[in-house]
């Protein structure tokens, strides 16, 4: 255990956990479509509590139970000790993967919630985050999402800047339209069935429900 930066790159999708709000199910449901298990700091509590091993835990280490620090070997342990990012950000400078599902940053607290949306849109990784009714992605700019949706699916558009883009597929079209946090939202959407979406300026949180995890894994991969 050391405060350094390390540099991890996977072939396969790699699972993030977080120690905020998820099940056990999710967890083995996400480690089926991203094997490889890294936590972030206290996550490493809930994934032993799940009966997994992780990888790696990384973080500041101020959140992390101590008997789940005792019980990870010291090699898989990586301390970075500065405050100025969260530990969420700390994983995503450090992890390579083609696709992170990040579990247990969406939830009970809105002020991580928000945090870790900061970090996706800030952060060059492709990273869905799964909560317990919604899975979220940042649409970076100039990249076509295809979306596989059924007709009447939930489709929430939520700006972190100035966005503007097009889409096709929705119930209220967005062409011409100028996004931001405090002006125009789109939230509350709906696809009229398969949805395409591109945004000129990086920014726009998508928001689909749970059930479209897969739908959202195939469009960022294929985008």
């Amino acid at each position: 255990m050391g405060d350094f930066e390390p540099n991890f790159t996977f072939e396969n999708n790699v699972t993030l956990l977080g120690a905020g709000q998820s099940k056990a199910a999710d967890l083995a449901e996400c480690l089926t479509l991203a094997p490889h298990l890294i936590a972030a700091d206290g996550g490493a509590g809930v994934a032993l509590a799940a009966g997994h091993m992780p990888a790696a835990v990384i973080g500041d280490f101020d959140s992390i139970d101590r008997g789940a620090l005792a019980a990870i070997p010291e090699t898989r342990l990586f301390e970075i000790s500065e405050q100025d990012s969260t530990d969420f950000e700390k994983c995503l400078r450090t992890v390579d993967a083609p696709l992170i599902l990040g579990l247990g940053f969406l939830g009970a607290r809105v002020d991580h919630m928000l945090a870790a949306f900061n970090a996706i849109v800030r952060c060059p990784r492709d990273v869905i985050l799964i909560g317990e009714e919604d899975v979220a992605f940042h649409a970076q700019a100039g990249r076509r999402y295809a979306i596989d949706l059924a007709k009447g699916a939930r489709v929430s558009l939520f700006p972190m800047g100035a966005v503007s883009g097009q889409g096709a597929g929705l119930r209220w079209p967005i062409c011409g339209l100028e996004f931001a946090p405090d002006a125009r939202i789109g939230t509350s959407n709906e696809a009229t069935g398969p949805v395409e979406l591109e945004f000129a300026q990086a920014g726009m949180i998508v928001i689909l429900e749970r059930a479209a995890l897969g739908a959202a894994m195939e469009a960022l991969t294929r985008a």
